[in-house]
């Protein structure tokens, strides 16, 4: 009768094996797509990091171009502002400036 017993539980137990069987091998598949997707996301991650990383590069090298202009610009104007004869003109603290006082300072 033991062995009657033993053949009665062998089915269920074959049950259970096939079912952990089928659940481990869910398992696996799923952790494998987790893993792809987490690669995946880490790729995109590092991609996005060289963009805003060569962005961030660019962006330095215009600031520096700008800011060499800007100096170079303001040198100008200073230079400028010594020799116009519009600024050392006194009829520009005249309200209203006529036509032919303004020409009074320019060069002839």
């Amino acid at each position: 009768m033991s062995q009657k017993l033993s053949l009665q539980e062998r089915p269920e137990s074959n049950e259970e094996d096939d079912r952990k069987v089928r659940r481990r091998e869910k398992n696996r598949v799923a952790a494998q797509r987790s893993r792809k997707k987490q690669t995946q996301k880490a790729d995109k991650l590092h991609e996005e990091y060289e963009s805003l990383e060569q962005e961030n590069t660019s962006l330095k090298r215009e600031i520096v171009k700008l800011t060499d202009e800007m100096k170079h610009l303001s040198e100008v104007l200073k230079d400028h502002e010594k020799i116009c004869p519009l600024l050392h003109c006194t009829m520009n603290f005249v309200t209203v400036p006529r036509p032919d006082a303004l020409a009074s300072c320019l060069p002839r």
